[in-house]
């Protein structure tokens, strides 16, 4: 492998322990200015410190993050089709190799529709990727998309998709977490991080899955909703970290999550002086009482 490709691969994945937690917030290139990502800076700004790796298409990279972060980017080069159109699958690669550079990416990503009328132009587009990628010392994630249908998200399909990426190759794979998630990673010769999907109903859900998914084989995650939709995103990227770089479970990172909360709050609390009745003290000074303070 050549130095410059395996020098970015370490800025994806970290060397020490060969984990990664990726934040994901790509998804306005098909659904727009979804909940929590209006004001993409405001979101992004504050988890950057946490993740080794943001996933994130140039536009975002160029207006909402600061260029002297020290978190490594993915950029998002596939796209095309929106949330709206006939469909999600129809995508072609947008973004011309040398703007990757410019920007110092530390790999590029594309997806794959397999078993889709556009099988063949994904598939070849991710392969046309590596043929530049390899020219250039740049690492490509494949991710292996089901478009709308969820219901597709089986071990047996996951695992065809992930080993055509990984033959085309890709030198790591994005896939869903699934039943049998161990038969996936078996049958896929690069490492391969699992997606967030959409939002899970609690905590403790997003917890089991990126533990199961590590323990049986998964260098990480890339998490997009999950985390940035949920009401305490720190504490939900550090119990994520947690997990995945400390060998937590799922019981222990909710643990840290639960503490992480509450510290929060706490400190939340305390930033505002408070009357034994609630009211600040300004507010009970403008009734003309003196504060308790």
């Amino acid at each position: 492998m050549q130095w410059g490709l395996h020098n970015r691969l370490a800025r994806i994945i970290r060397p020490s322990d060969h984990r990664c937690v990726m934040l994901a917030v790509d998804h306005g290139y098909f659904l727009g200015p979804t909940r929590k990502l209006e004001d993409a800076r405001s979101t992004i700004t504050p988890l950057l410190p946490y993740a080794d790796c943001l996933m994130v298409t140039r536009g975002l990279v160029r207006t909402c993050v600061n260029p002297d972060t020290s978190t490594a980017i993915m950029l998002r080069v596939s796209g095309g089709p929106s949330v709206v159109g006939p469909s999600l699958a129809d995508e072609a690669i947008t973004t011309a190799f040398e703007d990757a550079l410019r920007i110092n990416a530390a790999g590029v990503t594309a997806s794959i529709f397999v078993g889709t009328p556009y099988e063949r132009q994904t598939v070849a587009g991710l392969a046309e990727l590596v043929n530049q990628g390899e020219r250039y010392g740049m690492p490509v994630m494949a991710v292996t998309a089901v478009g709308k249908e969820l219901e597709s998200r089986t071990a047996r399909f996951l695992g065809l998709c992930s080993r055509m990426a990984a033959e085309m190759g890709a030198h790591m794979v994005k896939t869903y977490y699934c039943e049998d998630f161990g038969k996936v990673v078996e049958s896929c010769p690069v490492p391969i991080v699992i997606a967030g999907g959409p939002k899970l109903d609690t905590e403790r859900d997003v917890f089991e899955m990126v533990a199961n998914a590590v323990a049986l084989g998964a260098v990480g995650c890339d998490m997009g909703r999950n985390i940035w939709q949920h009401d305490h995103p720190i504490p939900m990227i550090t119990a994520i970290r947690k997990i995945v770089h400390d060998g937590y479970d799922a019981k222990d990172a909710h643990d840290h999550f639960t503490t992480a909360c509450n510290a929060r709050h706490v400190a939340q609390r305390g930033a505002t002086p408070r009357t034994t009745k609630g009211r600040t003290a300004k507010a009970a000074t403008r009734k003309g009482r003196p504060s308790r303070t």
